[in-house]
């Protein structure tokens, strides 16, 4: 996409911002775009399938629903253009667009192995990259990448998941001081356990349990995820709320724990890096070149 001057068309919005929100067709997404809505804002709620997305959001003046696969680069400037087409600039992208293919990693193949990082993590960076010529135009903007727990603390059966999660909290940071200077701001989000559609079959794929030696693990497992579904003890709507209040913030944090087991998993990983820093400090320290100064 040109670079472009995005002076808002619609004197409407004045005062309002233009959300723009991908995996907008169920789950956490629809409850964003829901609440951006309720706050007077407007909203191009976007998926595979817009007809989808419409019909989860309902109707609204301010509704725009675009089509967006996020692994598409081409597809992700065509949302954006779309977006300033219609409402003349956008201030505030949320990359949530996700899926979860789970599995231990001798287990998960090649292909879906690649199928998440392709969705997790280059979907935000396709997104993001097609978005910030209109929010560097703008000087203004801010950038939300609904990430997760597993991009601060791996675990088994993530290794796909958390792999997908660690880069895209890294890309996410890295990008933060680049663009602080356009003013546009960066917030990740990184949710625990919420009762969205991520563990539901539409959003999960389980490995094919192929090895004897992980098969009492992987079919625990399985059970006890799917006993979760439905379960969990977040509430998308309640998050959706505050990340609206966190648009309004002139310094969004850089990192937002989203539930109370997000802020314990901050806890124990901030303990788990101070006590392995600590673990062999004489050793690490005493590693530099005999001419250093």
């Amino acid at each position: 996409m040109t670079e472009q001057n995005t002076t808002t068309e619609n004197d409407n919005l004045a005062g309002n911002k233009v959300w723009f929100v991908t995996g907008a067709g169920r789950g956490l997404g629809t409850d964003i775009a829901k609440a951006a809505l309720a706050a007077g804002h407007a909203v191009v709620a976007t998926g595979r399938n817009p007809d989808k997305v419409s019909r989860a959001i309902g109707e609204h003046e301010n509704l725009l629903a675009v089509k967006l696969d996020v692994t598409d680069p081409a597809d992700s400037a065509a949302a954006i253009q779309a977006a300033v087409a219609r409402f003349g600039r956008i201030d505030v992208l949320v990359n949530n667009a996700g899926n979860f293919y789970a599995g231990f990693f001798e287990e998960i193949t090649p292909a879906d192995f690649r199928a998440q990082i392709e969705t997790t993590m280059f979907g935000p960076m396709n997104v993001t990259r097609a978005a910030l010529p209109v929010l560097r135009a703008q000087r203004s903007g801010l950038v939300v990448t609904i990430s997760s727990t597993a991009g601060l603390a791996g675990g088994e059966f993530l290794t796909a998941y958390a792999a997908s999660k660690f880069g895209v909290e890294g890309w996410a940071e890295s990008l933060a001081p680049e663009v602080a200077p356009f003013g546009i701001r960066s917030m990740i989000v990184e949710p625990g356990f919420f009762r969205t559609e991520l563990l539901t079959p539409e959003s999960t794929s389980y490995a094919e349990s192929t090895i004897e030696d992980y098969a009492e693990r992987t079919g625990q497992t399985v059970k006890a995820w799917q006993s979760m579904d439905g379960q969990q003890g977040g509430d998308p709507a309640k998050l959706a709320d505050a990340l609206i209040q966190l648009a309004e913030l002139d310094e969004p944090p850089l990192r937002f724990a989203a539930g109370a087991d997000a802020v314990g998993t901050f806890e124990t990983r901030a303990r788990a890096l101070l006590d392995q820093a600590n673990a062999h400090r004489e050793l690490s320290s005493n590693l530099a070149h005999g001419d250093a100064r």
